[in-house]
């Protein structure tokens, strides 16, 4: 295999930039003389079947041959075993050298990152992936392979969650009193923080569980907390949930502290009034009342 941190690779790889071409689907002709067609130049190199229709994108002379440089762009997928790395030209004992991008490149850092960020979602890393791997198997000449040992440890980590017989979230509203079938605040709190620390699973999927979980202003407020801070937590989540509606007393806390209420000498009985709080909880201190 070539060296693909060598200058004339990296050279490809510039110039495709440059152009704004997709390194994958072009390759260098070099040793190419000045004065040759450039219809000469696609003819010789769609001999190369694999590359379908070929066009002559650019030209650079080379000063230390007095020869040129021509970037090309292909049809097709350039595939580096299927290349030679010189091909004869029209001109009899002329031979031209070709430059392909090779796997690592053409794949460009662009694919680790990605793969990188992916498995970051899912709670894993590239050392899980690296231990599904096949020893035989080259990184770099088949990807395939790599998708293939993600999928696998994907897939192996998704058996334990499921063992667990794992259960939805009980819903969670925020309206009081709580509607028949919707867990109080403490209760959904004691779940959902149960299951962020006891279920394997990656952030992604503890949001998604604590978000279907949700409806009517507990879900406006989480809509809220993402559209603020698209990258927040799940445990910004259920702490948005905690602080919302976590500080709304209870029927007995207002019924305690209506009693301990006593109009001062000289206070308007109106100033008096808005001081109970029944005046902005009259709902939930009917149900107290009730009671």
């Amino acid at each position: 295999m070539a060296n693909t941190s060598s200058p004339i690779h990296l050279e490809l790889k510039n110039w495709c930039r440059g152009e704004g071409l997709d390194v994958t689907h072009a390759l260098m002709v070099h040793r190419v003389p000045e004065d040759t067609d450039v219809s000469d130049i696609e003819t010789v190199l769609e001999t190369v079947k694999s590359l379908g229709k070929v066009r002559v994108r650019g030209k650079m002379f080379d000063a230390t041959n007095e020869t040129v440089k021509v970037l090309c762009e292909c049809r097709e997928v350039v595939d580096h075993s299927r290349v030679p790395p010189e091909i004869p030209s029209l001109t009899e004992g002329e031979i031209w050298g070709i430059i392909v991008a090779q796997p690592d490149e053409a794949s460009s850092d662009g694919f680790a990152q990605k793969l990188a960020q992916f498995l970051q979602e899912e709670g894993k890393t590239v050392d899980d992936v690296h231990q599904m791997w096949n020893p035989g198997t080259s990184w770099n000449n088949n990807p395939e392979s790599i998708i293939r040992a993600v999928g696998d440890v994907l897939h192996k980590a998704a058996k334990p969650t499921e063992s667990h017989n794992y259960r939805r979230l009980r819903t969670f509203s925020g309206v009081n009193p709580t509607p028949q079938g919707e867990e109080c605040l403490d209760s959904w709190l004691e779940q959902a923080k149960f299951m962020t620390e006891e279920y394997e699973c990656s952030e992604k999927e503890k949001r998604r569980r604590l978000i279907e979980s949700l409806k009517g202003p507990a879900l406006e407020i989480i809509q809220a907390v993402r559209l603020s801070n698209p990258n927040a937590s799940h445990i910004e989540y259920i702490q948005a949930i905690e602080s919302t509606f976590g500080t709304a007393e209870s029927g007995e806390d207002l019924y305690l502290h209506f009693r301990s209420l006593h109009q001062r000498s000289g206070e308007r009985l109106s100033d008096f009034l808005r001081k109970i709080p029944f005046q902005s909880n009259s709902e939930r201190w009917s149900t107290s009342e009730r009671s």
